[in-house]
């Protein structure tokens, strides 16, 4: 069962940067690039940062760890480049009639 919870407008969000939002326990970065959005856990796996305040990379679709430059993959959250070893979590987000919702376990 999952739950639906509304985040934003979609213009309140800026293609190619990152936001957070903290909503029923869940700390989440939601990215935008284009058309395209993306929600992952907002903490690095490798230490407790918020991944909202790094670096998108939209070509290659990842977040960087601003504390030690470990990348996640925005599709699927898993780390690219060390010293994170853990994926982050992913949530299914969506946008309809110009707002954006988030769907929580």
């Amino acid at each position: 069962m999952t739950e639906r919870v509304h985040l934003c407008a979609l213009d309140d969000l800026a293609s190619g940067s990152s936001r957070r939002f903290d909503v029923a326990g869940h700390r989440i970065a939601v990215v935008r690039i284009g058309d395209d959005l993306y929600a992952i856990g907002d903490r690095c796996t490798h230490q407790d940062v918020s991944l909202a305040e790094g670096d998108v990379d939209a070509e290659a679709r990842t977040l960087e760890c601003w504390k030690h430059g470990s990348l996640f993959e925005l599709e699927n959250g898993e780390p690219t480049v060390l010293p994170a070893t853990k994926p982050v979590p992913v949530y299914r987000i969506v946008s309809e009639d110009g707002d954006v919702f988030v769907e929580l376990p």
